[in-house]
């Protein structure tokens, strides 16, 4: 499956792009983080805390087991905050 991946805030300037196309074989967010992950030392680093990192599926705030099967964008961002 190809995806398209964003990455906003830190969780892009950790990992260096804003956004790039995946070839997955992921069933979930979960899944993903760790084929990412495994890719090199930038992913795991901003994914290392996975508690302070939101993901969006399509436009839609999901949550870490939330399958992607479908899906055209997974989004990584941290969370937002009032103001």
């Amino acid at each position: 499956m190809q995806l398209d991946v964003l990455y906003f805030a830190w969780v892009r300037e950790r990992i260096g792009v804003a956004k790039e196309q995946v070839s997955t074989t992921a069933v979930s967010v979960a899944d993903l983080v760790k084929e990412l992950s495994a890719r090199e030392e930038r992913y795991a680093v901003a994914f290392q805390d996975m508690s302070v990192v939101r993901v969006a599926v399509d436009q839609i705030l999901v949550p870490l087991d939330a399958p992607i099967g479908g899906a055209k964008e997974v989004a990584f961002f941290p969370p937002m905050t009032g103001g």
